[in-house]
Order: C-alpha cells, then sequence, then structure tokens
C-alpha cells in the first residue's frame, strides 16, 4: 500500500472511533515503525509500505482504537527537547512538568548542586536537570521498580548514568545524604476523582502514580515532612501540584517552616508548581 494512502485509512480508522486527534496519531504511529521524522511523511508520501510495516501498522492503530496512548504505543515521549523512554510502569511526562524545569534550571545555573527526585517515575524531571546543570549530581527514588528500570534506561540513553542514580525505596525508609534541592511530582488526585479522568489515563497509565489518597495531599504532605530533614539550609523544595491544591499546600509548608520563593501557573492560570525554602528549623 502506498504511504499517503496508508495514513488517510488508519486516520480514518481512528476518527470513526473518536479519536479527536485521528490524523496526528496516525502519522505518529506509522513516523515511529519505519524510524522517520513524521515530516517526512509527506515528503515520501507515494512511498510503497512493505507487508511487514502494514502488519505492525494494524497491530498499533487497534491499539490506539482502545485508547491506549500514543507515548506507550511507540514507547516514547518527547519531554524537554528529548525523547524518554516510558513504559505502563510510569506516567507519561506532561508539558506542564517543563515549567517547574524551567525555573529550577535558571535559579541553579552554573552551580554544582546534589538533587533529590521523589517519586522519579520515567526519570524526566531530574535527568532533565542535570541535562542543563553540568558537574551536578542527583538520585531519584521510587517504591515501583518498573519505573527505576525505566529510568536507569532513561539515565544510560541520555549518558547521565554516571551522574545520576535511582533506588527503589519508600520515602518514608529514605533517609541519605543531604540536597541543595529536593523535587516532586507526587500523586496528587484525590481517590474520589480518579474514576473522571479520561479511559487514556485510568485504563492504561499507574494508577498509584496519580492516587493522592481522599484529599490529594496525602504523599505531598510526606514530601514536605521528609523534606524537613533531607533539605540542605538555603535549598529549595519543588513541588508539582494539582491545579487545586495551591491554597492548601501553600499553608502546609508555612506551618512546617518554608517560604515560598515562586510559583508557575499553567496556561490556564492554575498554580501548578511551588518552589520554596526552609527558613524556620525545629
Amino acid at each position: 500500500m502506498v504511504l499517503e494512502q496508508a495514513v488517510k485509512q488508519a486516520s480514518k480508522i481512528l476518527k470513526n472511533h473518536n479519536i479527536r486527534s485521528h490524523e496526528l496519531d496516525a502519522q505518529l504511529i506509522l513516523s515511529d515503525i519505519m524510524k522517520v521524522k513524521r515530516e517526512s511523511l509527506i515528503t515520501n508520501s507515494e512511498v510503497v509500505i512493505s507487508e511487514e510495516i502494514m502488519e505492525k501498522y494494524d497491530i498499533a492503530v487497534r491499539r490506539r482504537i482502545k485508547r491506549e496512548p500514543i507515548a506507550y504505543i511507540t514507547g516514547k515521549k518527547e519531554f524537554w527537547s528529548v525523547d524518554f523512554l516510558v513504559s505502563h510502569g510510569t506516567l507519561i511526562p506532561r508539558p506542564e512538568t517543563e515549567l517547574l524545569i524551567y525555573k529550577l534550571v535558571n535559579f541553579f545555573k552554573n552551580k554544582r548542586i546534589n538533587i533529590l527526585d521523589i517519586g522519579t517515575g520515567s526519570g524526566c524531571i531530574l535527568l532533565s536537570i542535570l541535562k542543563e546543570i553540568n558537574f551536578s549530581r542527583g538520585i531519584g527514588i521510587d517504591i515501583s521498580s518498573k519505573a527505576i528500570q525505566m529510568a536507569e534506561a532513561n539515565s544510560k540513553y541520555l549518558k547521565l548514568f554516571y551522574r545520576s542514580k535511582f533506588k527503589v525505596i519508600d520515602l518514608d525508609k529514605f533517609n541519605i545524604g543531604k540536597y541543595d534541592l529536593i523535587i516532586s511530582n507526587p500523586p496528587y488526585i484525590p481517590s474520589r476523582d480518579i474514576k473522571n479522568l479520561s479511559k487514556d489515563i485510568t485504563n492504561f497509565e499507574p494508577l498509584i502514580a496519580l492516587d493522592g489518597g481522599i484529599d490529594g495531599l496525602d504523599l505531598i504532605k510526606k514530601v514536605i515532612y521528609k523534606s524537613n530533614h533531607l533539605l540542605k539550609r538555603g535549598g529549595l523544595l519543588a513541588l508539582e501540584v494539582g491545579y487545586k491544591g495551591y491554597k492548601r499546600i501553600s499553608n502546609i509548608l508555612r506551618y512546617n517552616g518554608y517560604r515560598e520563593l515562586s510559583k508557575e501557573c499553567d496556561y490556564n492560570r492554575n498554580v501548578r508548581c511551588i518552589i520554596s525554602t526552609k527558613v524556620k528549623f525545629f
């Protein structure tokens, strides 16, 4: 089958199954299978696709029909201008998380720092920061062994394995080192709201990385309390938060002796990141 025809056919199938991004998805899937850039599909529209590729394409399109995210089908997701490897054991990196990285990279530019990433998942936050801040080192922890395996794979892929370590451990049991920067994108969705998420998320992404407990603050509270003991004087605690959680989290930080330095909003003007420093040591 000719390439252009294959894409149009796949796009139509996806559209008939109410996939809004049907045309883009059809292109992304095929370009991944063919190991070419999406743009080249346009310039090579008359190329005849082999039967082997068409079989793989058909399987992948059927996966997308079931609402499986493109990132899991292709095994990667672009984040901070780099393709990060992802699997069903990790959350798919979100664009809003880049807001946190922009701020932190500018703050620590040209400094040598020690970083702790709590709930590291694919390692995208820690590794993106290390990529920009040379000579710094970091450790990422997670309770999921599948997530840590993926983070380690990304550290090797990005040639950052010599400046990063990843460990499977519960936050309650972690007591190693002191850090200039502690970052975390913990689960912050209230348990009752999980059912309202799209099927793309609830059927495929790890719910343990989304469910923040009754009020969505269970893990965030743990991170703040633990950071009391792991953060250096003058160090920063950087949190990604849910769009309704800012005021409550800000109060918890203040109660625990932190001073807010900065907050970052998404494109809907919802506070999504809070950066603070410890000013009171009890």
